[in-house]
């Protein structure tokens, strides 16, 4: 079975030019089948402001208006994709910029409106591995933004980790499927005031104790949530780690099935 790797980089290092050449540098270099998911919040914040639009968040989580759409398929779909497809095409990478729209890859539902209105905002439903089964048979490196559409043709804001998530189990099932966070930590740290402090490896158990004693940060909570639905449902493999999480002595996070 071939091997395949999925691999999420956050919207910070998206932002320094240098740090993301790095990353891409190293990412061109990698063997054998790969996808790119990337996410661009601060940007499209940094957008909307220069627009006139305002941003609201709710519990670090963004409210996507028609506005807050509108900014987001631009600078998710337009501005960002196209700049990581062209630097991929310049490094001899075959890229092609995607949202959830395209191939009908992404399916997803309007979150339910529970306690908050989260406004355009999806859940993903379905992946249509088959159609980025054919991309990769062909040396295709998808890229995709973190956009995903619903059967009645709106665009959705989605959560850029689940997008990777939800893509890695879905392919999990076609290839042997390795889930790659890389942001801009060296992992999930037991300290956040301390970038040595790396814990290298976690279970269920361990992320349980972790959650008691309050040692992860509210920020990481989703990712790591992500990281461990991604096991049990078949990914063989994830980490979590800087830009340089590619390289072979990179110091990182694993996560392992209990």
């Amino acid at each position: 079975m071939k091997q395949l790797k999925v691999i999420k980089i956050g919207g910070k290092l998206i932002e320094d030019e240098e740090k993301l050449a790095d990353f891409l540098n190293d990412f061109a270099k990698l063997n054998g089948p790969k996808i790119l998911v990337h996410g661009g919040g601060n940007m499209a914040t940094e957008i909307a402001g220069k627009l006139g639009y305002e941003t609201k968040m709710v519990d670090g989580r963004r409210i996507t208006d028609e506005n807050s759409m509108a900014v987001i398929t631009m600078v998710y779909g337009g501005l960002i994709n196209k700049n990581i497809v062209a630097k991929l095409q310049h490094r001899n990478v075959n890229a092609i910029g995607l949202c959830g729209a395209d191939g009908k890859a992404i399916v997803s539902k309007k979150r339910p409106v529970k306690e908050i209105d989260f406004g355009f905002v999806g859940d993903i439903e379905n992946i249509n591995s088959e159609f980025i089964l054919n991309l990769l048979e062909q040396g295709i490196t998808p890229v995709f933004s973190a956009i995903s559409y619903s059967e009645t043709g709106e665009l959705f804001n989605t959560n850029a980790d689940s997008v990777a998530s939800e893509i890695a189990v879905a392919m999990s099932k076609e290839m042997e499927t390795e889930l790659l966070y890389c942001f801009e930590k060296k992992g999930v740290l037991a300290d956040i005031d301390d970038e040595t402090s790396i814990i290298e490896k976690i279970d269920a158990e361990k992320y349980q104790s972790l959650l008691e004693e309050k040692v992860i940060s509210d920020g990481m909570l989703p990712k790591l949530h992500n990281c461990f639905q991604a096991i049990e449902k078949g990914v063989q493999t994830v980490r979590l780690g800087d830009m340089h999480l590619l390289r072979p002595e990179s110091k990182h996070t694993k996560i392992v099935s209990s």
